[in-house]
């Protein structure tokens, strides 16, 4: 599932960490619910919605 997904990992306004991931089309099928002190904390949120490193 995670290879026909693209995934995005940001800062937001506050300097946390989140993901967005979009389907193929570019439509945004999910997203973080809240901000993460480390990207790799994001990252690890992120393998448990499905992200897998390629």
């Amino acid at each position: 599932m995670s290879k026909e997904l693209r995934w995005e990992f940001y800062q937001d306004k506050k300097g946390e960490w989140r993901w967005k991931t979009f389907a193929k089309n570019g439509v945004q099928v999910g997203a973080s619910t809240e901000g993460y002190t480390t990207k790799q904390n994001a990252v690890k949120n992120a393998k448990i919605m499905g992200y897998s490193v390629k």
